[in-house]
Order: structure tokens, then sequence, then C-alpha cells
């Protein structure tokens, strides 16, 4: 099937609908590499962070050999040793963050070092799932269109062989399967991302116990 005849012979509507299917489908796979990328580079970052952390002599050691570039969890590791340098002069004041002792304080700070550090894996899913859950009905809204300028050119000429109406009735199904090649790798990749951040998730809820613990046990 020749899809130029679509650009050559369809309406703008249909040419439309092309366009802003190949624009999703762009999209889409633009988001997959480089989504994909920087979770399989974080989770590698993090496995290097974390033994650079229990191989440092000290809080303030591991302070300085964290990197934060790639690996949230070393982003995690800066901020909350940073809140834990500035609590003493936050206690000195007397305002509410001053009144709560210092395991609530650090536990407040990691929990909100650890949201920060995984908001920018969220970004492109909400493009992922608009994408795979309207690109199918934008398909059939330009197939039912192409059906529709198809059966009335076809009325209009009176020419009713099978040839006349298999030709531009199959061009304009074209528009469905556009629709759906461009939804189920959306759908897929939004699948597969969101359980990669739910195990990188994981994987910091898990490390910020064990740094709340040698944080608090460092401040006795």
């Amino acid at each position: 099937m020749n899809l130029g005849l679509v650009f050559q012979q369809g309406d703008g509507v249909l040419i439309f609908v092309f366009l802003l299917l190949v624009a999703m489908s762009i999209a889409t796979w633009s988001i997959i590499i480089w989504r994909s990328y920087r979770l399989i580079k974080a989770k590698k970052a993090n496995r290097i962070e974390a033994e650079k952390f229990w191989e440092a002599s000290s809080v303030e050691d591991a302070q300085r050999a964290a990197n934060p570039q790639y690996s949230p969890l070393a982003q995690m590791i800066t901020e909350s040793i940073e809140c834990k340098n500035t609590f003493q002069e936050r206690s000195s004041k007397g305002n509410l963050s001053a009144q709560i002792s210092f395991d609530a304080y650090m536990v407040r700070h990691i929990r909100n070092a650890m949201t920060k550090a995984l908001r920018p894996f969220e970004s492109g899913l909400t493009t992922l799932a608009s994408i795979g859950a309207t690109a199918p009905f934008i398909g059939l809204f330009g197939t039912v269109w192409g059906i529709y300028h198809a059966l009335i050119n076809i009325s209009n000429s009176g020419q009713m062989s099978i040839a006349a109406v298999a030709g531009p009735i199959g061009e304009a199904l074209v528009a469905t399967a556009a629709g759906l090649f461009v939804a189920i790798p959306a759908v897929l990749a939004y699948n597969a991302l969101v359980r990669g951040n739910k195990t990188l998730s994981n994987e910091l809820d898990s490390f910020a116990h064990d740094l709340h613990a040698q944080l608090a046990d460092k401040n006795h």
C-alpha cells in the first residue's frame, strides 16, 4: 500500500491526522530512548555511590565523594548531610522547625530529598500515557473521515466497482493501523518506565533507612 497516495489524494483533515501521528511517534521514541538511558545510568551510578558511601571513613568524606550528577542516591546523600549539618543552627531559633527532634527532622528532610531526586524521572510519563490513550482514537477518526470522503467521491463519480471502493477505503484504514502503531509502544514503554521508577524508588527508600540510622548515630 502506497502511503504517498494519502498525502497526494487525501484531504487536509486526513493529512493532518497522519502528520499528528508521526509527531506522536517521534515524541514517543524520543522519550523512550532518553528516559531509558537516564534510568539505566541512574541505577548504575547508584550502585557506585552506595559503595563509595560505605567505604568512606566519615560522613564528611562521603559528602565530598558523592557525585549527584547522574545519581539520585548521591543527591539524597548530599542534601541529607547538609540538613544534618544545619540542624544545630536551626535548633537555636525559636520557630517550629526548632521544636522537633533530630530524628523527626532528618526523616522529613531525607524524605523530601528522595522525592526531589526522583522527580526528574517522572517527566515524560504523562506524555506517554496521553499518546497511548489518544493515538488509537485519532487513527480511528482519520479512518472514519477518510471512508466518509471516499464514499462521497465514489458516489459522485458513479463508479461502484470493487476496485473503485477498495482503494480509497484501504488508504483510509491505514490511519487506524498507524494509530495502533503509535499507541502500542507508548503503552508498553509507559508500563516499563513506571516499573523502573518504582524499582529505583524502592532502592532509595531502602538506602534512606540506612542513611538515617548512620546520620542519627553520628549525631550522638
